[in-house]
């Protein structure tokens, strides 16, 4: 009987009391201010994506006197063709394009083909010298290392004359490889950026391989690399991502139409202005189709940059 008064009590406790009122959870103002701080931002970042949707879609004749209109201004899917060689030039001067021609997948093999070089040798290079300033300890290491990471310091730009002379007395202008040598074989950030993460990975494994026999090569290529895999998978990602957008320096050495990138393209594109206006509605949609290869790559390997971010290695 006493069990059961109990439990009633405790149950009449648990209950809400009748006529208590309801408070409402309080409004936390500075969370609603980080918020709306928050999507003010996404809104700013985004607008100039949707603007070139917006002019993509449109028609460039009717772009100058529909230029406040936030919606495509008569609307068409023709700049997409012209970019993609599927609009005869009748059509595409009709719509206010220029006539030119956009050899877009010659450009986009070109592009793919320079940042997947580059992206491969920069990472594998760039992971073996990480790795023997990282695991391996031989004389002047440190100081080594220091002078190699103070070319941190030095402006791309200066590098530049001097690299074009090399390609130049090499006899490598307008080829694959004077356009992907520079960037090859490795770079000192790359190298910093996987050397602080082959630091934290445990040494107990390497004693390990080197006990049942394993050399540098076995233990870098079987151990090294698998453990490592999210920081390398990141690094590969900035690496693709700026050598894709790179416009300067296959400017300079890839004029020939074989192999010009598509950044180079689209910098042409937009000179070849006959009809005395570019083609900024074909221009956008050449941007944005050029950008969808990022964007998928992105999207499929986003969620591990960002996991790596936290990465400490095996403790």
């Amino acid at each position: 009987m006493l069990d059961l008064a109990d439990a009633r009590a405790t149950e009449e406790s648990r209950s809400p009391r009748i006529g208590a009122r309801f408070s409402p959870p309080k409004m936390r103002w500075g969370r609603a201010a980080a918020w709306a701080v928050l999507i003010l931002v996404m809104l700013v970042t985004l607008f100039p994506f949707y603007w070139m949707l917006r002019t993509s879609l449109s028609n460039t004749r009717a772009l100058a006197a529909g230029s406040a209109s936030l919606l495509p201004v008569d609307f068409t899917f023709g700049a997409y063709k012209r970019v993609l060689g599927l609009s005869p030039p009748a059509e595409a001067i009709a719509e206010g394009g220029t006539g030119a021609t956009l050899n877009f997948w010659l450009y986009l093999r070109n592009s793919v083909i320079v940042a997947t070089t580059v992206t491969i040798g920069q990472v594998f290079f760039s992971s073996m010298a990480a790795y023997a300033f990282a695991r391996m300890r031989w004389p002047g290491r440190d100081v080594i290392f220091l002078i190699f990471l103070s070319a941190l310091m030095v402006p791309p730009i200066f590098t530049t004359l001097p690299n074009f002379v090399l390609m130049k007395d090499l006899g490598l202008l307008n080829t694959y490889l004077g356009i992907v040598l520079p960037g090859l074989l490795m770079t000192p950030f790359a190298v910093f950026f996987l050397r602080q993460f082959f630091l934290g990975i445990n040494r107990e494994l390497d004693e390990a391989a080197r006990l049942d026999g394993a050399g540098h090569a076995q233990i870098f290529l079987r151990i090294i690399l698998p453990v490592a895999r999210m920081p390398i998978t990141t690094l590969a990602v900035l690496v693709y991502i700026g050598v894709w957008n790179d416009y300067f320096w296959p400017l300079l050495v890839g004029k020939d139409e074989g192999v010009r990138v598509l950044t180079v393209a689209l910098g042409i594109f937009r000179s070849q202005t006959p009809q005395g206006s570019p083609d900024w509605a074909g221009l956008m949609a050449a941007t944005l189709v050029a950008a969808l290869p990022v964007i998928v790559i992105f999207a499929i390997l986003g969620r591990r940059v960002i996991d790596s971010l936290g990465y400490t290695g095996v403790k």
